[in-house]
């Protein structure tokens, strides 16, 4: 399944997509789910069934979300790729480098990333996202996998000035509407095995990134493993799972995303994420 999290004339809810179609299972198990987020949390119960008598809408009158609006928490994996690690100087590391997201600094598909006043330092992250599906703490890398309930795109736009005032990356990473999370995401068994699956940012059409999902440096077991050792991991939660190399910030001379840019994170077989770049107003 594709599940999405949209508003339709101006009501929000959440369903499947299909093909061009968006069905509004939220609508039909709104006394059971209030959003995608309870429904992963149940294991998706009574979903497949319910679309059948789902309305449809076409996707071109949805407006998109953030896949999870509403996460518990967004845990971001730092310098997972061998290429962003070198292009950074950053030394070799035996754990994940992880640091946290806010719900509210997040986008959706065709919706701004928002430049904010304060910067012109405004940096592409192409990733993939992972969704918890299943409650735990102390979770084996053995074990890990069947806590996934899903996959999606996700773009961890960055304020680099804002990134490197102090050796904590929180700020920089934070600003509102500058995590694009989408356009959906998509349940394990569709997508298939994810290590032969490329992962690319482009930026006005021009590759800007490109990996391989098996070149992450922690893979997803390790990284469920490690984050679920100093923090309880619930359903819905989003491990946004780092970027490979070729980053704005780390070219000659510095590239930043500008108002009026267009910038897709694709994961093969997955989808698209694209969102247009707009200044803070």
């Amino acid at each position: 399944m594709k599940l999405a999290s949209v508003a339709v004339d101006g009501r929000t809810t959440w369903g499947i997509v299909e093909g061009e179609s968006f069905l509004d299972v939220g609508a039909t198990l709104k006394a059971r789910y209030a959003d995608v987020k309870a429904a992963i949390g149940a294991a998706f119960a009574g979903v497949a069934d319910a679309k059948t008598s789902a309305a449809g809408v076409p996707i071109s009158n949805v407006t998109w979300l953030p896949v999870i609006p509403n996460p518990d928490k967004i845990l971001c994996v730092g310098l997972n790729y061998e290429t962003h690690r070198k292009e950074t100087g950053r030394a070799e590391v035996d754990h994940p480098t992880i640091f946290s997201r806010y719900a509210n600094s997040q986008t959706g598909h065709l919706q701004p990333i928002v430049r904010p006043r304060v910067s012109t330092h405004l940096d592409f992250e192409g990733e993939l996202a992972v969704v918890i599906g299943k409650a735990g703490r102390y979770i084996s890398r053995a074990e890990a996998m069947g806590h996934v309930a899903g996959y999606s795109c996700y773009n961890d736009g960055s304020i680099r000035d804002f990134q490197r005032h102090t050796h904590q990356f929180t700020p920089g990473k934070n600003f509102p509407d500058t995590g694009a999370f989408g356009p959906w995401m998509m349940t394990p068994d569709e997508l298939g095995p994810l290590g032969e699956l490329k992962l690319q940012t482009r930026l006005n059409g021009q590759v800007m990134q490109e990996a391989l999902i098996k070149q992450m440096i922690f893979d997803i077991p390790r990284q469920i493993e490690y984050c679920s050792t100093f923090t309880r991991l619930e359903p819905g939660d989003v491990i946004v799972s780092g970027t490979p190399g070729g980053v704005g910030a780390r070219r000659e001379p510095p590239l930043w995303m500008k108002p009026g840019d267009v910038v897709e994170v694709e994961v093969e077989r997955l989808g698209v994420l694209r969102n247009v770049v707009t200044d803070e107003t």
